[in-house]
């Protein structure tokens, strides 16, 4: 369940972060963000794998909360603040220019 959550998400803020290029910036500059956020995904995710796997046996913390659950949460801990650091210019020129 907490894999759910956390897979759709990654899937709305893909969809976000992809119209707001494409609107304001350009097409390739969309896909070149997607492609961004993927690959980050994907190699975070084998490597918060890795991490987790050290402190944690598969079974993790209980039924609901596995391993693979600890290493998508502590991912998506990790994102959030390098998303925010990334993106943060996005978030200042639309301030300054009044939108």
């Amino acid at each position: 369940m907490v894999s759910a959550i956390i897979f759709s998400a990654h899937l709305m803020f893909v969809i976000f972060i992809f119209t707001k290029k494409w609107q304001h910036e350009s097409l390739s500059s969309a896909f070149i963000n997607l492609a961004l956020v993927i690959i980050l995904f994907s190699v975070g995710w084998s490597i918060s794998t890795t991490i987790v796997k050290i402190f944690f046996e598969s079974k993790g913390l209980g039924l609901y909360f596995n391993a693979d659950d600890i290493s998508l949460t502590l991912l998506s801990i990790v994102e959030y603040f390098f998303y925010r650091f990334y993106y943060r210019e996005d978030k200042l020129t639309e301030v300054g220019t009044g939108k």
